[in-house]
């Protein structure tokens, strides 16, 4: 059974495209492209169930048409539109040195200096060129590579030089 701190999200599922079962796909970050990844998680009611993909083409920069194995008829298809998709964690870790905004979240930040942990990476915004970490609390902190100081998949831990007074806003 695949647990969620396995996995991330990555996009969402759209409406189907023709009629051999082919589904859009609006997704966040292109790990799946950029890896030999052959299936992708999708949430079915709270449940996460992987499905292997048999094709993919781009429509765009953030949408793709993915074509699932054992998935022939826009009927199947229309089945898992609406389903988050997910992406293996370990599959994301060994293909990059640098891990993409959206595997960070579930990730702890810690305080460089007070060696305390802040809280935990609930959402990323994108929304501005001023990207921000939302944390589980609503905390805002600007995810700049000048504060990051070490990021640890492992431990799923991001240490931080937060400036002071920052979290008492």
């Amino acid at each position: 059974m695949i647990r969620q701190e396995e996995v991330y999200k990555i996009g969402r599922l759209g409406k189907t495209h023709g009629v051999k079962g082919e589904v859009s796909f609006q997704f966040d970050d292109d790990i799946f492209d950029r890896t030999d990844a052959d299936y992708l998680v999708l949430d079915i009611d709270s449940i996460l169930v992987p499905f292997f993909m048999e094709e993919y083409r781009f429509r765009n920069d953030t949408v793709c048409l993915v074509k699932f194995c054992d998935i022939d008829t826009q009927q199947r298809a229309q089945e898992l539109t609406g389903c988050d998709v997910y992406f293996p964690r370990t599959l994301a870790e060994e293909a990059e040195d640098v891990p993409s905004l959206a595997s960070l979240v579930g990730f702890s930040i810690v305080d460089e200096s007070s060696s305390k942990t802040v809280g935990r990476i609930a959402d990323i915004d994108d929304s501005t060129v001023n990207i921000l970490f939302e944390l589980e609390d609503g905390t805002l902190i600007p995810a700049s590579n000048e504060l990051i100081d070490d990021i640890d998949a492992e431990q799923q831990t991001i240490t931080m030089n937060i400036p002071e007074g920052l979290l008492d806003i």
